[in-house]
């Protein structure tokens, strides 16, 4: 998989902070398609955006300096839904980091302004658990307030607009293991 082009250049001529976006770094992130034995896959609305939209995401997040790809996808997996590393398999991880960008008026509101998007490595794993093993209260706050499973082909209908092209990267990367 190549990187992803980059969606969004503009800059906010209203806030000085933001100038070049160019000169911003990108997030390095953390993304995991969980599937299960159905094929389906997981998504959790987040709390922070569920009256902007019926929005929905798999699970990710940043990876923390001096943490490795899949300790941080398990992590997040386990601070997002309550999954254990016990109840996954990994099947498979991007041969290259996948990029998006924020849209101009997110900048300088997420992650305290000091990135313009993420670069994220994704995995794919398979869940293995049931049905209770999901526990979105398993991280003080909850990021999702529900979840689901869905068909792997609506993933970049759920998402934001920003993160679509993301979505399909993924989903054309995984396709032949989900």
């Amino acid at each position: 998989m190549r990187a992803m082009p980059l969606t969004h250049r503009a800059t906010r001529a209203s806030d000085p902070a933001v100038s070049d976006l160019g000169a911003l770094p990108y997030r390095p992130c953390v993304g995991v398609m969980l599937v299960n034995a159905d094929g389906l896959v997981f998504v959790g609305q987040r709390i922070d955006n569920s009256g902007e939209g019926d929005f929905w995401q798999m699970p990710q997040g940043g990876i923390d300096k001096g943490e490795d790809v899949r300790a941080a996808a398990m992590r997040e997996l386990y601070e997002e839904t309550g999954v254990r590393a016990g109840h996954v398999t990994v099947l498979a991880q991007t041969r290259e980091e996948v990029l998006y960008d924020l849209p101009p008026e997110l900048i300088g509101t997420l992650w305290k302004g000091k990135y313009r998007g993420q670069r994220q490595h994704w995995l794919l794993m398979r869940f293995s658990g049931s049905e209770g093993d999901i526990r979105l209260d398993a991280h003080d706050p909850a990021e999702f307030a529900a979840w689901k499973w869905v068909a792997p082909a609506t993933l970049p209908d759920l998402i934001v607009p920003f993160k679509k092209h993301v979505y399909r990267a993924v989903l054309k990367e995984f396709q032949d293991l989900i």
